[in-house]
């Protein structure tokens, strides 16, 4: 089975039709889905999702966008607590993103190094997401212990920067999580990216409802696209879709280790 490790279930893009989107994603061999918090102001009815479906998790954190405005609940005691909800695997997303600047840049840093004491303190992943802020991105990840025993553990999600980028996530132990962004025309670099992560360091996600993989580029996202993006990273890496499909998910099972591995079996 192959797994989801980033999307947005909660998102009113999926209210209409959230039983039929989780349908459709498990008749195309998805096992597990892990929807995301952007807001801690929102986390109930993420979580509520998360309990809807048994093959279903979530996370509690603040999207870099939302910092400045969702400062008052990025408390690391707040966050901690939520951390402790049934099937929460994960804090984040988190991170720094530059390109669109819309929270300032010094709340973003402090909102994400928040993040990062609770995943020591929890022992949880982070998920990352980074955008034209490569050096910060991985300069604060190393201040806060990552690739140090006892440090932070997590992934960088939605991959699309440089390679350095990647050769830098890996020397501090950290996953890289593909989008469809992998399949569009203008991802070279993307791509290139992809082909140094080692198969037992790769995840797949969609960021649903965002970045529908070619050939439904332009469509609104959901879990079941995550094929079109394991069909091409397998074809990168030169193995099966099998392999792709295997590895992708015992990596996801051995980063969110809170997820039981009898999930899979729940869900099949």
């Amino acid at each position: 089975m192959l797994v989801d490790s980033h999307c947005h279930l909660d998102f009113p893009d999926f209210a209409p039709e959230r039983d039929a989107v989780v349908e459709r994603a498990r008749a195309a061999g998805l096992g597990l889905m892990l929807t995301i918090c952007t807001h801690v102001s929102k986390f109930q009815q993420v979580h509520d999702v998360a309990l809807a479906y048994p093959d279903v998790y979530c996370t509690v954190g603040i999207h870099p966008h939302h910092a400045l405005d969702e400062w008052d609940h990025s408390d690391p005691a707040t966050l901690a607590a939520l951390a402790q909800w049934p099937k929460v695997v994960g804090i984040g997303e988190t991170g720094l993103d530059y390109f669109y600047d819309q929270s300032p840049r010094a709340v973003q840093q402090d909102s994400f190094r928040r993040h990062l004491q609770v995943c020591r303190e929890t022992g949880l992943p982070v998920i990352v997401h980074t955008r034209d802020a490569e050096e910060d991105t991985i300069r604060i990840l190393r201040e806060e212990g990552a690739g140090q025993p006892g440090g932070v553990r997590g992934l960088l999600h939605c991959f699309s920067s440089s390679r350095q980028l990647a050769e830098q996530a890996l020397e501090v132990g950290f996953y890289i999580s593909f989008s469809g962004i992998l399949t569009f025309k203008k991802s070279d670099a993307v791509r290139e990216a992809a082909s140094i992560v080692p198969l037992d360091r790769l995840l797949v996600e969609t960021d649903a409802p965002y970045l529908a993989p070619v050939p439904l580029r332009g469509k609104r996202n959901e879990p079941a696209f995550t094929v079109h993006t394991a069909e091409l990273l397998a074809d990168l890496k030169g193995v099966s879709y099998a392999d792709l499909e295997a590895a992708t998910t015992a990596n996801f099972l051995r980063l969110f280790d809170r997820v039981p591995a009898a999930a899979l079996n729940r869900a099949a």
